[in-house]
């Protein structure tokens, strides 16, 4: 399977290359940049393991690299491809194309082609109104990582902000954690029998419209996505063995949105809702909102101290496909400002209904001009039967990444 994507994806580069040549040659570059990044990954999962094949321990090695070029005109091409060898996942070991993307650029208006990764939202601990990319679930639980989407994207901007069109011509399906891997529950998801509502599978078009504007200390965002869900609906299901299994189903939906972020002094006001129809049997609303107050050169040092609250809701509550449907969110964000770029975030997730809580820690600095060394921990405590996480309440995470940036 890993053999015929990257044979697809090197088709698709391929061509769009030789077109970009034809289009643009040589002589009209203006500048041309490789840089990215190559690493390797230890994770160690101090738990006994809950569900049968899954280890105790992993390593990996990932690489990042990024090609841009920008034209006289000021038009560019960006090519930046994934790929992760992983020793204790089968399934988290694919490659991925992150952007495959030419950028037209005019004074009037701006048109991107090809495969990108759109971010939108505004919160810390979740990203409620960011459905333009599907989520990479293999590479991390927090669903920070995405797969590229292939679209074009239309975009304006004027005094009175700032207007995106989004075609997404094909679908990508959510990568999921494999037999071997940890952070999963006790039925494994089967991909290659996905199911979609549209007839169409994954080559139903999808359509997103944007506006943003900034109005003072205001930052507001206001979306409407219409076609398939990002979020699969698991159904129950066996294998040919009669083992147990899901089967994910991607519905048809439509998602109207909103962002919001203000600034007064040292403290952001950060808001996100949603209302989404389509997925599942009843309409529902979600929010998550908060505040981050930074105090700066505490304890009169260099160092900036953020304290992060939120709280998330989702209204449709034990039916969420969600586990943060009524929870409270904290953290505390510390910048070193050292020359290593040294910082911290600890972060603490509490359910209002249940002692069910999430801990963890992000931390990283910078070794010399090239290496940055990440440290991540992850701990799952007080899990209910009936909580989104139960089975993988034995999953925690200790995880070490060494990065040379090129």
């Amino acid at each position: 399977m890993l053999l015929v994507k990257s044979s697809q994806i090197l088709r698709s580069f391929l061509f769009v290359f030789v077109l970009n040549l034809l289009f643009f040659p040589p002589s009209k570059i203006f500048a041309h940049e490789i840089s990215g990044y190559v690493a390797g990954e230890i994770r160690l999962f101090p738990n006994d393991a809950l569900h049968s094949g899954q280890n105790e321990q992993s390593s990996s090695f990932f690489i990042q690299p990024e090609y841009y070029h920008e034209f006289e005109t000021g038009s560019s091409f960006t090519f930046v491809p994934f790929f992760r060898l992983d020793s204790g996942d089968q399934e988290r070991t694919h490659l991925d194309i992150r952007e495959l993307t030419y950028l037209w650029l005019k004074e009037d208006f701006e048109l991107r082609v090809g495969v990108r990764k759109v971010f939108w939202g505004v919160t810390e601990f979740i990203h409620l109104v960011d459905i333009i990319n599907q989520t990479d679930l293999v590479e991390n639980m927090d669903t920070e990582d995405k797969l590229g989407q292939p679209m074009t994207n239309f975009s304006i901007s004027r005094d009175w902000g700032m207007v995106d069109i989004f075609w997404m011509p094909f679908f990508r399906e959510r990568t999921f954690v494999g037999t071997g891997g940890r952070m999963r529950g006790s039925s494994i998801i089967d991909e290659d029998r996905s199911q979609y509502e549209s007839a169409a599978e994954e080559w139903h078009s999808d359509w997103a419209l944007r506006y943003s504007h900034t109005f003072d200390e205001f930052d507001i965002g206001l979306s409407q996505f219409t076609g398939t869900n990002r979020d699969p609906t698991l159904l129950d299901g066996t294998d040919s063995s009669g083992s147990a299994i899901k089967i994910p189903k991607y519905e048809q939906i439509n998602q109207t949105s909103l962002d919001v972020a203000y600034v007064a002094g040292e403290w952001l006001w950060k808001f996100e809702s949603l209302y989404r129809s389509g997925q599942g049997n009843e309409n529902y609303f979600a929010w998550a909102g908060g505040f981050e107050y930074t105090l700066v050169g505490v304890l009169e040092s260099s160092m900036d101290l953020g304290f992060v609250g939120e709280w998330l809701y989702d209204d449709r509550k034990d039916d969420a496909t969600t586990a943060f449907e009524n929870d409270i969110a904290s953290g505390l964000r510390l910048a070193v400002n050292d020359a290593a770029s040294s910082e911290a975030l600890l972060g603490w997730i509490q359910d209002v209904e249940t002692k069910a809580r999430l801990f963890f820690l992000e931390a990283s600095r910078r070794l010399g001009n090239n290496l940055r060394l990440n440290l991540e921990v992850r701990l799952s405590l007080d899990q209910p039967n009936t909580d989104f996480l139960f089975g993988q309440r034995k999953d925690d995470l200790f995880q070490t990444e060494l990065i040379y940036y090129f």
